[in-house]
């Protein structure tokens, strides 16, 4: 088993001063790795699925093993729209939420074992919702405005 370690740096020099910072995550246990650069045509792609059960001819990823997931928009000019689809227990239509990522850019997300809010009831546009429960990650999609790639980083633990 290894420790991977996800380091972010921000550095800015503003007015003359050196601003920004660095943190790091250490997550250890980690023996499964899903490393890919997928090329997106056009339109809506599931890029990534998630299960809590596996088995050997499911091409799904294990969602309660997953502790870290990147996925980087590799285009040089055109954004992508990342779908993260969740099936809500309270009712039988899934729900999505849905994150734009810009050229170059990165959207990371951490341990989606029963972590994406969902409100169990309709929006009405008049006032926010508050979040009524978490549910578990069905699967990542990635809607494209034309053919681009993207790399998906997913590290697992036992």
């Amino acid at each position: 088993m290894a420790t991977l370690t996800v380091t972010h740096t921000e550095s800015v020099t503003l007015n003359g001063a050196a601003r920004g910072s660095t943190n790091s995550l250490s997550i250890t246990g980690v023996d499964d790795i899903y490393h890919r650069i997928i090329t997106v045509p056009t339109g809506d792609t599931t890029i990534a699925t998630f299960h809590s059960v596996v088995t050997a001819s499911d091409a799904s990823l294990d969602l309660a093993h997953a502790k870290y997931i990147r996925v980087t928009n590799l285009d040089g000019s055109a954004a992508v729209v990342l779908q993260l689809q969740i099936t809500n227990a309270d009712s039988a239509a899934d729900e999505n939420a849905a994150i734009k990522v810009g050229a170059g850019e990165s959207f990371l997300l951490g341990n989606m074992d029963a972590g994406i809010g969902s409100s169990g009831a309709a929006d009405t546009g008049a006032t926010a919702i508050a979040v009524g429960s978490l549910e578990d990650l069905e699967s990542i999609i990635v809607t494209a405005p034309s053919e681009v790639k993207v790399e998906m980083f997913v590290a697992s633990v036992a």
